[in-house]
């Protein structure tokens, strides 16, 4: 694996389906040093809240049974759109040449959901996509472990 560069002024993404840290390399490619530009997180109320009484049922035209419909998983539904209003950000960033190099760091299943949102403007900045959930580490955890890809 080849070794990961980050420049200065690089940002740094840093999320799972519940929360996105947004940083800039205000230090260089030798000594980083992470500020957080925002954080975004998405509230994840109860299931009771979130759904109807009981999963539907459907009668069964040629028997006399029925069967349930399966219940859609809201907060799944709700992560996929936080990770999809995370990739219109980055977008936005791009757009407005706020950073032109991105690091993403999410865990696998957050990491796919987001590469289903990425746009041309994405792809061109995107320098490195690790699969790991950082998200609840302090900052200075999250620059000592990149510290150890540079």
């Amino acid at each position: 694996m080849s070794k990961l560069t980050i420049r200065s002024h690089d940002l740094v993404v840093v999320l799972d389906g519940r929360k996105a840290l947004f940083f800039e390399n205000v230090g260089n490619a030798i000594r980083l040093d992470l500020a957080a530009l925002e954080v975004r997180e998405h509230q994840d109320p109860p299931n009771r809240e979130l759904q109807s009484d009981r999963p539907g049922r459907v009668h069964q035209s040629a028997a006399s049974f029925r069967s349930a419909i399966e219940v859609t998983d809201f907060h799944e539904e709700a992560e996929r759109a936080f990770v999809e209003e995370i990739a219109q950000r980055l977008d936005a960033l791009a757009v407005q040449n706020r950073a032109s190099r991105f690091i993403v760091i999410a865990p696998p299943r957050a990491l796919g959901a987001l590469r289903k949102g990425y746009t041309p403007n994405i792809r061109a900045g995107l320098q490195a996509e690790i699969g790991q959930d950082w998200v609840n580490l302090p900052v200075d955890e999250i620059e000592k472990r990149l510290d150890a890809l540079t």
